[in-house]
């Protein structure tokens, strides 16, 4: 299928929603008195990632966090906050291993995956993985999940 010039291509739809996280982060603070407190960092390039969470009847009720970073690292932790919110640790955790294979190249649940089908093209390439996974390794950490 040929896009007609004037059209934007999806990749350059998924490259704007993620400018537009990096640009205007979403759910992004540290809660009062939460029940998940964890900090994570890749030494690598810098990217830091704080994350907070309050845990209601075994789902997340409210995230929020505070990172540095490049864009990819803190889009992903913003639409990881989006994503997370509601959802109970299992569903958490089955999100997570989507997530992760859907970057090392597997086809991912698209009606699971939502806005971070957007993430995708950061499979092809390996070094930014990293970024892209660092808010989710903080948070399965965090809730023991991993």
């Amino acid at each position: 299928m040929v896009m007609p010039p004037d059209e934007p291509k999806f990749d350059d739809l998924y490259k704007e929603l993620i400018l537009d996280h990096y640009r205007y982060p979403h759910n992004r603070g540290v809660l009062e008195k939460p029940d998940v407190d964890m900090q994570q960092h890749n030494p690598v390039c810098g990217d830091k990632i704080r994350l907070t969470a309050i845990i209601k009847d075994g789902a997340i009720s409210q995230i929020e966090f505070l990172g540095q970073g490049c864009a990819i690292s803190q889009a992903s932790a913003s639409m990881l906050t989006d994503r997370v919110k509601g959802l109970n640790l299992g569903d958490v955790d089955k999100l997570s291993i989507n997530f992760r294979d859907m970057l090392k190249g597997g086809k991912p649940d698209e009606q699971l995956m939502q806005d971070l089908m957007s993430l995708q093209g950061v499979s092809k390439y390996p070094i930014r993985i990293k970024c892209a996974v660092l808010a989710w390794d903080t948070l399965q950490e965090a809730l023991g999940l991993k």
